[in-house]
């Protein structure tokens, strides 16, 4: 993630987060998998132009908020099972991505209950909105 930090064009801009977001979600490719749920967890970055995210009257309206980040995983997740981690981090970036004050967004999954010798396996992408 510190690579995203350097990127040129996010130095003007602020960084909102949501860290370890857990959920149960129907996802794999196997048929055990496609039975039931497994805990997943979410991190999402945001980064945001100061120039649209300084609040001048300290009102939520003024800035993103946190709620958009988890609604947006609630309306991907209430779509229904997801074969590939890839697949819902590439939809939740997406869909991030969409809101007009996101210059860039940076999803990750995790699965920690997969293997017993490692804390998780996941994915992670990293978008910028082309200007």
């Amino acid at each position: 993630m510190l690579a995203t930090l350097f990127h040129p064009e996010l130095s003007d801009c602020r960084r909102l987060f949501l860290r370890n977001y857990e959920v149960q979600i129907n996802i794999g490719v196997h048929d055990f998998e496609k039975r039931g749920e497994q805990r997943v967890l979410i991190n999402v970055d945001l980064f945001i132009p100061l120039a649209v995210s300084t609040p001048k009257a300290d009102q939520l309206d003024e800035v993103v908020d946190y709620d958009f980040i988890r609604s947006t995983i609630a309306r991907r997740m209430a779509e229904g099972h997801v074969h590939l981690q890839e697949t819902l981090c590439d939809d939740v970036a997406r869909t991030m991505l969409a809101h007009p004050k996101v210059r860039a967004v940076r999803v990750s999954t995790e699965k920690p209950d997969v293997y017993p010798d490692c804390d998780s396996v996941g994915v992670e992408v990293f978008h910028v909105k082309e200007l």
